[in-house]
């Protein structure tokens, strides 16, 4: 069976909960290095995965000739860097969201992954969920009619001190912005999965709550191809957390109360019908395993490079 030798740069929480397990587990995939900027933290890690070879340095992991390919798990301002480096050692790249700070960084490490011949992918992993497939399917079986609207909501409480490791989050020139850029960008690609390419952006971006340099909560309305409006509202300032997509057509609707969850209502001509389509226990592992499959079969993944941009793009307009 053939495998993919795998290096994992950066190694924080979501490394460690979601994407070294996957690494670990799925069969084509053979974890063999992992890079933290602290050397003990670094050799814990591996040995808490059992990884052969853990590095200090970045730049010596990508060296490293069993590497073939790398997730990126590290800040967003070091996302274009640490590309482009890889892809000129010839490692195939899966890169976190967002893909980098603005359109001209993503078009360089697009460049530098066409020019060494590798794989780009980008960790939208909403792409793989079984909900959003399913709602796709309802949709293009026409019941809910021609869609007009719909409405989704990201709001969690986050107001770091400057200790606080995430700290960078709040900081624009290492995060280009706040919850917008941060959990946005995965709800502006669900929206566009859905209704296709936005035509139209209208924004209202506020940091009135924690005058910080980021936004604390920000809105846009969008208007794709097909002529559905959307609203998209995140927030770092509310108290209660909400995760929703909800969507409005002139035959039904349909109601998901958390994104991250199973179930769905769907309500058509007064009658009501729940469903439940969990995602991977490892909400991760899907995106891995098809960006896996892809370099071992030489195709495109899902979740391509040019996605990545496709949402930077529309972050820069919503910023604008």
């Amino acid at each position: 069976m053939a495998m993919l030798n795998w290096g994992l740069i950066g190694a924080g929480d979501i490394a460690r909960k979601r994407i070294a397990p996957a690494l670990r587990d799925l069969p084509d995939c053979n974890f063999v290095a992992v890079n933290r900027a602290r050397a003990q933290l670094a050799e814990e890690f591996a040995r808490e995965f059992g990884v052969e070879k853990w590095f200090e340095r970045w730049e010596d992991l990508l060296a490293d000739a069993s590497v073939e390919a790398v997730y990126i798990a590290t800040p967003v301002f070091l996302h274009a860097r640490q590309t482009i480096a890889a892809a000129e050692a010839g490692k195939h790249v899966l890169c976190e969201k967002p893909m980098a700070l603005g359109t001209s960084e993503c078009d360089e490490m697009l460049a530098a992954c066409r020019a060494n011949g590798v794989k780009l992918g980008i960790a939208y992993y909403r792409r793989f969920y079984p909900v959003i497939n399913r709602v796709k399917e309802i949709i293009a079986a026409g019941e809910l009619g021609k869609i007009s609207f719909a409405q989704v909501n990201a709001f969690e409480f986050f107001n770091p001190q400057p200790e606080h490791s995430r700290y960078w989050f709040v900081e624009k020139e290492k995060s280009g912005g706040g919850p917008m850029m941060d959990f946005g960008c995965h709800r502006l690609e669900v929206l566009e999965n859905l209704f296709g390419e936005t035509t139209q952006l209208k924004s209202l971006v506020s940091n009135k709550i924690f005058n910080r340099e980021v936004e604390d909560t920000a809105s846009v309305l969008m208007q794709f191809a097909g002529g559905t409006c959307a609203t998209l509202t995140v927030t770092h300032a509310a108290n209660e957390a909400q995760d929703t997509l909800d969507i409005f057509g002139t035959l039904g609707s349909i109601h998901i109360p958390v994104l991250n969850g199973a179930e769905m209502k769907i309500r058509i001509a007064g009658d009501e019908r729940t469903e439940s389509h969990a995602p991977a226990a490892n909400i991760h592992q899907p995106l891995i395993e098809d960006f896996t499959e892809a370099v071992l079969n030489d195709r495109e993944p899902v979740v391509t490079g040019e996605t990545g941009r496709r949402i930077a793009q529309l972050e820069e307009e919503i910023y604008r």
